[in-house]
C-alpha cells in the first residue's frame, strides 16, 4: 500500500506471497525493487514480514531492502505486529488484545496496554500451526489412511481427497505428501469442511479438533497477559476462521465459554494498514517500543519494533568497529605482501615458518590457560559441562573438538559441547550475519541449559562477534564460569562486561589477511586440544598415556582396546579380548577382571 501522510490510500497492489522463510534472497530482492517501482520515492517504509521471527530474520530483510531504499527510514517487524495495529487502538475497557489467525499456518499473537506481548505457534506446518488449513489437511490424511487400513475400504473423505487432488488412488498419496507444497497441501482443506458439512464422521472429528486447538492457543495466550478476570478482545484473522464461518462460531464459543470477559471481533481490512502506521510512525519521528516478550515455554526473549540503522551489525557488542581495525588478524603481513606472485615451493615454506610461531604465542599466555584448565577440570569433577561458542571457523573448531570427547574418552555428550552461530547449517555452510546476532548469542545460552557449574568458553579470533559476547554475558547471568579466547591482544572490554578471564594470543598478521582460519584457526585447535585432554586426564579418563576410557565403536578402536588391555595387564589379545567382550567393551572394567 502507498498511502498519504494521514494513512489514506493511494494506490494498492499484490504481487505474489514473499514468506521470508520460504524464499530466496534473490527473489526476495526482485519482489522489493518491483515495489520500488511501483511507488518511486517514498519518505518512510514500513513491512509486516510473514515468517519472520527473530534478529537474524530481521537482518536478512534489511540487508537486501537496503540494497533497494538505501537511505529510506524503515521499520521492520513480523506480519502479527501490523495485523494488530491493523486492528487500531485498544478500546478502553479492554486490557489486552489476542489476534489468533488460522490461514495456511496459524499462530496467536497477544499484547497488553503496557507492550507486553506473547506470540504462541507459528513454528510451521511440522512442529506447530495447530488448527491451520495445513494442520486439518493433515490430520484429515493421517484419518484416511488409518481408517482405510482398521476398516479394509477407503472412506468416503478419502475418495473427495483424492478427486481434489487429482490422484486415482490411496497409495498415490505417499509420493504426494512427499511433494506437495504447502500451499497444496492447506488447499485440502477446503475439500475437509466440505465433507463436514455433508455430516462425513472423519471431518467432523478433525474440525472439532481444529477448533480446540486454536482457542486453546488463543486462551493460553491471554491468560500469559492476564488474569482471568481481566477484559481480552480477541481477533480472528486468516483464511480459515474468516472464511469459515461455522468454524469461526465454533472457535468463538469455545473462547466465550472458557474467558468470561472475551470480546471476540474479526479484523477488518488487510495487515498492510498496520504496516503503513509503522511508517507513519516512523516518520513522525516517535520513539520505538522494545517488547519483552514471554513465550509459551516460559521464557523471555527479545522481539523489537524498531528503525533499522546502519549500525545494526555491531549492535550491544561490547568492542567497536574501530577497534577491530587494529587487531592483529586484521593487518597486512609483511611478508606475504607478494603472495600472490611466490612459487609453490617458497609460499609452503612461508606459512609453515608462520605455523611454527604458533605454539610460542600460546606458551606466552600458559598462565591464563592454566587458569582455565582448572576452571574445567573442577567443573567435570562436580557434574558440570564445557561449552564452546563460536561463529565461523571458530564455531567450527569447537563442535569438532566437542564431538571427538565421547568416542576418545567415553563422556556423555552432553559434557562437552559446541554452539555455534547460525546453527546447525552453519557447521558446513555460511549463514550470513549469524555472527551479529547478539540476542541470538544468549538465547542460545539460555536455551542449551548453561548454568552455575558450567564453563563457557568464548571463540572470537578478533575478539568482537557479537553473538558470542551475547552467549558469554547470558552464561555469567546463570553464574557459569566464562571465558574469552581471541587472538587480539589490543581488545579493550569495560571491566563490567568482560567474562572472568580473556585469553588473548598474539599469532601476528595472517599470511592472507584476515583469513582467521589460517594461524588463529590452527592456534584455536591446539588450545582446545589441551583443554580437553589435560581435562581428561586430570579426571581419571587416562592411565600413563593411554586413552583407557576410549569408546571402541568400529573394529579400528576394538584393536586398540584389546592392545590397551594387553599393555595394561601383561595378557595375550585372547584374553584381553574375552575379557573386553565380559566387559562390554569398557577398557577399566576389562581389566578389572584381572588378578
Amino acid at each position: 500500500m502507498l498511502a498519504d501522510g494521514q494513512g489514506r490510500s493511494l494506490a494498492e497492489f499484490r504481487l505474489g506471497p514473499a514468506n521470508l522463510r520460504l524464499i530466496s534472497d534473490e527473489d526476495l530482492g526482485r519482489l522489493l525493487h518491483e515495489i520500488h517501482d511501483r511507488t518511486g520515492r517514498v519518505d518512510a517504509i514500513g513491512a509486516g514480514v510473514a515468517g519472520l521471527r527473530n534478529d537474524r530474520d530481521r537482518a536478512r530483510f534489511l540487508r537486501i531492502a537496503r540494497r533497494v531504499w538505501p537511505r529510506t527510514p524503515f521499520a521492520v517487524s513480523h506480519d502479527l505486529e501490523s495485523a494488530i495495529m491493523t486492528a487500531g487502538p485498544l478500546p478502553d475497557e479492554v486490557k489486552a488484545r489476542v489476534l489468533l489467525l488460522s490461514g495456511t499456518g496459524s499462530c496467536a499473537w497477544g499484547k497488553r496496554r503496557d507492550g507486553r506481548a506473547v506470540r504462541f505457534g507459528g513454528r510451521g506446518h511440522i512442529l506447530g500451526d495447530q488448527g491451520s488449513a495445513c494442520d486439518i489437511a493433515l490430520a484429515a490424511l493421517r484419518q484416511i489412511v488409518y481408517q482405510h487400513d482398521v476398516i479394509g475400504k477407503f472412506p468416503r473423505l478419502g475418495e473427495a481427497v483424492l478427486r481434489a487432488a487429482q490422484l486415482n488412488e490411496p497409495d498415490d498419496l505417499i509420493p504426494w505428501t512427499l511433494e506437495a507444497t504447502k500451499d497444496e497441501l492447506a488447499r485440502l482443506a477446503v475439500t475437509v469442511f466440505q465433507e463436514e458439512r455433508r455430516g462425513d464422521s472423519i471431518a467432523r472429528e478433525v474440525v472439532r479438533s481444529a477448533v480446540e486447538k486454536l482457542a486453546d492457543m488463543a486462551l493460553h495466550c491471554a491468560a500469559h497477559l492476564l488474569p482471568r478476570r481481566g477484559k481480552v478482545q480477541f481477533v480472528l484473522a486468516g483464511g480459515v476462521l474468516l472464511q469459515q464461518r461455522a468454524f469461526a462460531a465454533a472457535v468463538r464459543r469455545r473462547i466465550h465459554a472458557h474467558w468470561q470477559y472475551a470480546e471476540i471481533a474479526r479484523l477488518r481490512g488487510d495487515s498492510v494498514k498496520g504496516a503503513v502506521e509503522m511508517a507513519r510512525a516512523l516518520r513522525a519521528n516517535v520513539e520505538h517500543r522494545t517488547l519483552n516478550i514471554e513465550h509459551s515455554n516460559g521464557k523471555v526473549g527479545v522481539s523489537k519494533f524498531e528503525v533499522e540503522s546502519s549500525m545494526l551489525d555491531v549492535r550491544r557488542s561490547p568492542v567497536s568497529m574501530e577497534s577491530l581495525a587494529q587487531s592483529p588478524t586484521e593487518l597486512r603481513n609483511p611478508k606475504s605482501m607478494k603472495l600472490d606472485t611466490l612459487s609453490l615451493p617458497a609460499a609452503v615454506e612461508l606459512m609453515l615458518r608462520e605455523d611454527a610461531m604458533v605454539p610460542r604465542a600460546i606458551l606466552r599466555e600458559k598462565n591464563d590457560l592454566i587458569w582455565l584448565l582448572r576452571k574445567v577440570i573442577a567443573a567435570f569433577k562436580n557434574g558440570g559441562r564445557l561449552f564452546y561458542v563460536g561463529a565461523g571457523t571458530s564455531g567450527r573448531l569447537g563442535i569438532l573438538d566437542a564431538s571427538e570427547c565421547p568416542p576418545t574418552f567415553r563422556t556423555a555428550p552432553e559434557q562437552v559441547q559446541g554452539i555455534i552461530a547460525g546453527g546447525r547449517r552453519a557447521i558446513w555452510s555460511a549463514v550470513e550475519g549469524a555472527e551479529d546476532e547478539y540476542d541470538g548469542g544468549a538465547v542460545a545460552a539460555r536455551h542449551r541449559g548453561v548454568r552455575k557449574g558450567d564453563v563457557v568458553l568464548g571463540i572470537a579470533a578478533s575478539g568482537r562477534t557479537p553473538f558470542v559476547w551475547g552467549a558469554l554475558h547470558e552464561a555469567k547471568r546463570q553464574g557459569a564460569v566464562t571465558a574469552l579466547l581471541s587472538f587480539n591482544p589490543k581488545l579493550e572490554v569495560a571491566r563490567a562486561l568482560r567474562p572472568d578471564k580473556m585469553i588473548l594470543i598474539n599469532t601476528g598478521p595472517e599470511i592472507l589477511t584476515g583469513s582467521t582460519r589460517l594461524k588463529a584457526g590452527t592456534a584455536t585447535k591446539l588450545v582446545l586440544n589441551m583443554l580437553t585432554t589435560l581435562a581428561m586426564v586430570h579426571t581419571g579418563k587416562v592411565m600413563s598415556n593411554l586413552m583407557v576410557d576410549l569408546h571402541p565403536s568400529n573394529a579400528k578402536l576394538r584393536d586398540r582396546a584389546v592392545r590397551l588391555v594387553c599393555e595394561l595387564k601383561g595378557c595375550d589379545r585372547v584374553a584381553a579380548r574375552a575379557a573386553l567382550e565380559a566387559a562390554d567393551w569398557d577398557v577399566k572394567r576389562a581389566c578389572l577382571r584381572f588378578r
